[in-house]
């Protein structure tokens, strides 16, 4: 099934500067590979040396945080929306 990525500008030079895409996939995870089957070079920007989502990488599915959900296990539905949003620190 087919879900709509939002890709945070940082992100946007692996996806040919495209924000939104369509990607298959029945969980965040999957569609988190799916990405990175596109577009090399997802996963290392996503996932620590442990397999781990960064913990400065949230990650929302139609603007819940997967962290209040199943993780990357979280199931998606056909038109669902995935954000993936990196944390900014500053003062």
């Amino acid at each position: 099934m087919a879900v709509k990525v939002r890709i945070p500008a940082p992100l946007q030079a692996l996806t040919q500067n495209l924000g939104l895409l369509e990607v298959e996939g029945a969980t965040v995870g999957e569609v988190l590979l799916a990405l990175e089957e596109r577009y090399p070079g997802f996963h290392e920007r996503l996932y620590d040396e442990s397999g781990e989502l960064l913990r400065f990488v949230n990650i929302y599915v139609n603007e819940e945080d997967i962290r209040f959900l199943q993780g990357i296990e979280t199931p998606l539905s056909e038109g669902d929306e995935v954000s993936i949003i990196p944390a900014i620190a500053g003062g």
